[in-house]
């Protein structure tokens, strides 16, 4: 059960702050995950709503690699509520089974090589808080500066969301694969 009381819509929130839980509400289809713990301070998740929406819907950064890198994180920070909902769209962006149970289990082995490079910088990034020269170069002629820099900022922004519901013991959505620990 969640620390926090899960703020839905805006009876839960002071009248100057409706017109963010509407912005959040019509941006995701509804309330949900992170946000329902965001809220708790409206201008921050106001914040937090923009970036996703740059994030998620408005970069460059292929879609495929911006999943990789947020169940990578979601892995690496032992996530449940991220997990459950970026396995979802991993599947729905035809990530394969292999692919998602080789993040789950923390390897890289059978993964094609342009998907390893991504979940191994994220680990390298998440794990050691740097990334070595090979890695950042290879990844900066496969993108660009401009996302490469990108997909840094997925990896913060996914980070971001894990520590809060993480900090917030939010649990999987209903229905969304349950990540176990280690």
């Amino acid at each position: 059960m969640a620390r926090l009381k899960r703020i839905t819509g805006k009876s839960d929130v002071p009248a100057g702050h409706h017109a963010i839980v509407d912005a959040i509400a019509e941006s995701r289809g509804a309330v949900q995950g992170p946000f329902t713990m965001f809220l708790h301070c409206p201008p921050l998740a106001e914040r937090v709503m923009r970036l996703g929406a740059y994030v998620r819907f408005e970069g460059k950064l292929d879609h495929r690699v911006r999943v990789l890198a947020a169940m990578t994180v979601a892995r690496e920070l032992d996530a449940v509520y991220v997990w459950g909902a970026q396995t979802g769209q991993a599947r729905k962006q035809g990530v394969p089974e292999a692919t998602i149970a080789a993040i789950r289990e923390q390897h890289s082995r059978g993964l094609p090589p342009e998907d390893a490079q991504i979940v191994d910088f994220t680990r390298e990034l998440i794990r050691k808080h740097r990334v070595g020269a090979a890695s950042a170069s290879a990844l900066q002629k496969r993108f660009g500066d401009e996302q490469f820099i990108e997909l840094t900022g997925t990896i913060g922004y996914y980070s971001m969301l894990a520590m809060t519901v993480n900090a917030c013991e939010l649990e999987a959505a209903p229905g969304a694969e349950v990540l176990k620990g280690p």
